[in-house]
C-alpha cells in the first residue's frame, strides 16, 4: 500500500478510496478507462483535504464533475480522480444564491424555481454541475453562465481557498480563468430576481422542448464537441451560420462514423456513442471533422470538449 493511499485511507476511510475505478460509467460518453485513484467528496472541505494530501504526495489530480463535456481516454486517468457529489444551494441575501460545485445546473434550476427565484430558468436541461459550467463559461440561448455569476469560492492545488469576484474570473466564450490556472471550484453565487413559480417553470419546458427538438438526447454524448467561431476572431464563408455544427453539416460530415462514434445526423456538433466506439474512435472523428472543415471553409475549429488522460495522436481515417 502506498503512502498517498494510507493517508486517503486515514483521512476518509478505507472504504471510500477506490483503486482502477472504470471512468466510462461516471461519463455522458461513456467510453475511458479506470482512474488510478478516486473519492467521491461529500463537501468543500473534503476536496481541500483531498488536494492537500495530494500536494503533499507529489499525486496528480483531476476532477470529474457530472462527466459531461470531456472524453476520458482509453487508457484511464492517472493520479487521483476528485468526483463531488452532493451539495446544496441556499439563499444568499435578497437577490442572491450559492450553490456548491456538486450541485447539478438541473438541481440548481429547480431550486430556484421552486424558490421564485428568477434568471436561470432557461438553463433547464443542461447536462452536468456547476462546478463544470463555471469552468467552461457554458452557453445556451446566447448566453453565457458567467453573466449570472457574481462570486466563486476557489481552491488552488496546494488546498488554499478564496473568494473570488466575477471579475476576476476571466470569462470569455466558452472560458473562464480555472483553464489555466488549475484552480477548483467549490460554490459559485448567482444574481437571481423574484419570479412567478409557475412562469419559471413554462419557461423551463420550453427549454427542455427546444433541447429535445434539436439535439440527440437519445444517445450517449458529451454535447457541443467544438466552440462556435466568434465574431472579430474568426472569418466565416457567406451564408453560413456562426455554429460550428453547421460548419461540420457543409463540410458533409453529419452521419458519419468512425467505429462506434457517428456525427448526430441531428447536430452536427455532436458526436454520438452508438454502443461499442472507444475515445479512441471518438477522438480521431473529432479531428476528421476539424481537418474537413478548414480545408472546406479555412475555419480552425477549438474544442470545447476537456480531454481526460493520456491520448495518442489521432490517426488519419
Amino acid at each position: 500500500m502506498t503512502t498517498f493511499r494510507a493517508s486517503l485511507d486515514l483521512a476518509f476511510g478505507a472504504d471510500r478510496v477506490r483503486a482502477n475505478v472504470p471512468l466510462a460509467p461516471l461519463t455522458t460518453f461513456k467510453v475511458g478507462g479506470p482512474a488510478e485513484w478516486l473519492i467521491e467528496t461529500r463537501g468543500a472541505d473534503e476536496i481541500v483535504t483531498a488536494l492537500r494530501l495530494a500536494r503533499r504526495e507529489g499525486v496528480r489530480v483531476t476532477v470529474l464533475g457530472g462527466g459531461s463535456n470531456v472524453l476520458v481516454s482509453d487508457a484511464g486517468v492517472r493520479g487521483l480522480v476528485i468526483r463531488p457529489r452532493g451539495g446544496e444551494v441556499r439563499g444568499d441575501g435578497e437577490h442572491h444564491v450559492r450553490a456548491d460545485a456538486a450541485v447539478t445546473i438541473n438541481g440548481l434550476v429547480r431550486w430556484t424555481i421552486n424558490h421564485g427565484c428568477a434568471g436561470l430558468e432557461a438553463w433547464a436541461g443542461t447536462p452536468g454541475t456547476v462546478g463544470g459550467a463555471v469552468f467552461g463559461n457554458a452557453h445556451f440561448g446566447g448566453r453565457l453562465i458567467g453573466e449570472f455569476v457574481t462570486e466563486v469560492r476557489l481552491a488552488s492545488r496546494d488546498g488554499a481557498t478564496a473568494d473570488v469576484p466575477v471579475a476576476a474570473m476571466a470569462f470569455g466564450y466558452d472560458r473562464s480563468r480555472l483553464q489555466d490556472s488549475g484552480e477548483i471550484l467549490l460554490s459559485a453565487v448567482f444574481r437571481v430576481t423574484p419570479g412567478d413559480p409557475a412562469a419559471l417553470r413554462a419557461t423551463a419546458r420550453q427549454s427542455l422542448a427546444y433541447r429535445k427538438r434539436t439535439q440527440p438526447l437519445e444517445s450517449p454524448s458529451a454535447g457541443c464537441v467544438f466552440r462556435n467561431p466568434e465574431p472579430g476572431r474568426d472569418r466565416m464563408p457567406d451564408g453560413i451560420p456562426w455554429s460550428a455544427g453547421a460548419l461540420v453539416d457543409r463540410a458533409g460530415l453529419k452521419g458519419v462514423a468512425i467505429g462506434g462514434a457517428r456525427v448526430s445526423p441531428t447536430h452536427g456538433n455532436f458526436i454520438v456513442n452508438e454502443g461499442p466506439a472507444t475515445a479512441r474512435d471518438i477522438r480521431t472523428l473529432i479531428e476528421r471533422c476539424r481537418v474537413a472543415v478548414r480545408e472546406r471553409f479555412n475555419v480552425e475549429l477549438r474544442d470545447e470538449i476537456v480531454y481526460l488522460g493520456q491520448f495518442d495522436q489521432p490517426d488519419s481515417r
